[in-house]
């Protein structure tokens, strides 16, 4: 959703975004759109070779590319040596005022449903929606929105300038940083899956840790995020949660790394610094994930990676009939992996006279 009341001049969005241009400096942009479907007063922008032809043809009022690929487009440029981080920026300038619940603003101010626990504090500028629960000894810091229907459990903090969603639940002892932005049916602060197994019976460990969440972290709807068993789980600064992702107990995420959707991590693993885990990607517990690592899609990580770089398992897609005569072949890798080994042995020993058994040994004279 974007505001289309909100304009701009094409010089204005070039001081905006810090970026040079080419065209009329005059010209209204009022939304942003793809190449293929923008009218003459949408901006647009050009990172990916794939949309060269749309590019060619785009009737946008203006679009954001590197200087290289200028001379291509048939209308106004922005100029950018990452089209893709500038469009980001872009985006942000047409967004509605921060919206929760309904398609309307929200003022600040307390609305008559909330229970707020007398001993929490609440900041200046803050905007609490109908039915939130804010428990003992909260601290809601200044600039804050708390969407309907939200708990903000005993012990917690939100802060400054941050977006909570409606139905949102921290549970206690859960400290969310400056600028945080969570998206509802978010769960924080759960108990981690933690069990001793005593004969048939599994005996419940207490979860006795939080969960500390750095500032400019953002998390997707319907992910969840345990608490440590005795030390903190860990969310390090600008990481970034895609929806539908458990993040399990006693896991440490380091700054700036993305999580992408349906991807789960096992208790008491670390991910480092500036990381990328793609969607539906499985980490098992005690995992460490040194920075800089890429693990691409639907892979299994089942093992500690010490070196930074890009990381993948599985099997990839094949035409159905093929990927099940593969299948089978998989199955045989270990008996295909014995004959190997005898044939090895075999070939070695090619140069001796003596009799080989069915194994490949030689036999006893």
């Amino acid at each position: 959703m974007q505001d289309r009341n909100k304009s701009y001049s094409l010089g204005s969005l070039a001081d905006l975004l810090g970026l040079t241009f080419e065209g009329n400096p005059e010209t209204l942009v009022s939304g942003l759109a793809t190449l293929s479907s923008a009218s003459e007063d949408q901006l647009s922008f050009y990172h990916n070779t794939l949309y060269f032809s749309d590019l060619q043809k785009t009737r946008a009022a203006a679009v954001i590319l590197s200087p290289d690929a200028a001379a291509d487009c048939p209308v106004p440029v922005l100029l950018s040596d990452n089209p893709y981080v500038a469009y980001a920026k872009a985006s942000r300038l047409f967004e509605p005022d921060r919206l929760v619940e309904t398609n309307r603003e929200i003022s600040t101010g307390i609305h008559s449903s909330a229970s707020i626990d007398a001993s929490a504090t609440i900041g200046k500028e803050v905007s609490i929606a109908a039915n939130v629960v804010i428990e003992a000894k909260v601290c809601i810091e200044e600039g804050c929105i708390i969407g309907a229907n939200s708990v903000i459990g005993r012990g917690s903090s939100v802060g400054k300038d941050s977006l909570i969603y409606p139905s949102v639940t921290l549970y206690p002892d859960v400290q969310l940083g400056e600028r945080g932005i969570i998206h509802s049916g978010v769960v924080i602060g759960s108990d981690g899956f933690g069990f001793a197994k005593d004969g048939q019976l599994q005996v419940k460990i207490a979860q006795l840790g939080g969960v500390l969440i750095g500032d400019d972290v953002e998390i997707g709807a319907g992910s969840t995020i345990d608490r440590g068993a005795l030390e903190d789980t860990v969310i390090g600064h600008g990481v970034k949660i895609d929806n539908l992702v458990q993040i399990a107990h006693n896991v440490r995420i380091g700054e700036n790394t993305v999580i992408c959707g349906c991807s789960a991590v096992a208790g008491s693993s670390t991910i480092g610094k500036n990381c990328i885990i793609a969607g539906a990607v499985g980490i098992i517990n005690h995992i460490t994930i040194v920075d800089e690592v890429t693990v691409t899609a639907m892979s299994l990580v089942n093992k500690s990676i010490s070196e930074k770089g890009t990381y993948s398992s599985g099997t990839g897609l094949s035409d159905t009939t093929k990927w099940k005569k593969n299948i089978v072949h998989f199955r045989q890798l270990d008996t295909l992996n014995d004959r190997v080994k005898l044939m090895e042995r075999h070939f070695k020993n090619l140069g001796n006279p003596k009799e080989f058994d069915k194994k490949g040994d030689a036999k006893s004279e």
